[in-house]
């Protein structure tokens, strides 16, 4: 009879356990299902930012009332092949990482789906934890949003000052009018300060966001002309 209890309890225990993990597996695929047509109220950035006291200005905009310059300037600024990639621009992988093995300073290779994926789904800082759930995640939206989708939710959520989210918001802050009025040249300044938006100003750039703002305006008309926003750009 103890045997028999014994037994029972340790079925029950595990159907527990695989209920669990499998819930556990499900969180990530009903988030990426949810934010296919829901907009994220917040990410865990806003919220430690908040915390911090920078503030919390977030307005959400669909694609369609966003500059069709602002799209270029994000492709040409941080990943060119966004319209041709699955999510990994696997030749921009190789080539920082041999910069980074020949001690050479550059930035990553994260296309805009990874970028996306940290930004909505997980936590500020860097670990190989992170970048695992990261990877998976970018998979997860990948085969389920769009392309236009993923470029709509990136320039939503990504921070462009301190406290300020999306283009709608950095639009506002940095030159007083909505985002889908947006000029080429506003938009390059907006794309060159992403990778440091919390050191650099769209409005009064200094001479470094100058010169990257003018070579992201040029790569924008290559953009352009060669439809490598077409994926997004109807």
């Amino acid at each position: 009879m103890a045997r028999t209890t014994g037994t029972s309890d340790t079925m029950k225990f595990g159907r527990t356990l695989l209920i669990l993990l499998l819930a556990l597996a499900m969180l990530p695929i009903g988030g990426v299902l949810i934010h296919a047509v829901v907009p994220p109220l917040t990410t865990l950035l806003m919220v430690s930012q908040a915390a911090t006291g920078k503030g919390l200005a977030y307005r959400w905009r669909s694609l369609n009332h966003i500059s069709p310059r602002l799209v270029e300037a994000v492709i040409a600024s941080e990943d060119a092949q966004f319209c041709a990639h699955d999510g990994f621009d696997f030749a921009a992988i190789e080539k920082a990482m041999d910069n980074n093995a020949r001690g050479r300073r550059v930035r990553g290779a994260s296309t805009i789906s990874q970028q996306t994926a940290k930004n909505v789904f997980l936590w500020p800082g860097r670990s190989w934890v992170r970048k695992g759930l990261e990877a998976g995640y970018t998979v997860l939206i990948e085969t389920v949003w769009s392309k236009r989708r993923i470029m709509e939710v990136y320039l939503n959520v990504a921070e462009w000052a301190p406290g300020v989210y999306g283009a709608e918001a950095a639009a506002r802050h940095w030159y007083g009018k909505s985002a889908d009025a947006l000029t080429a040249r506003e938009a390059a300044r907006l794309a060159a300060i992403l990778p440091s938006p919390r050191r650099y100003s769209a409005s009064a750039p200094g001479p470094y966001v100058r010169r990257r703002a003018s070579r992201v305006q040029a790569a924008m008309g290559t953009v352009r002309n060669d439809g490598l926003a077409a994926c997004v750009l109807r």
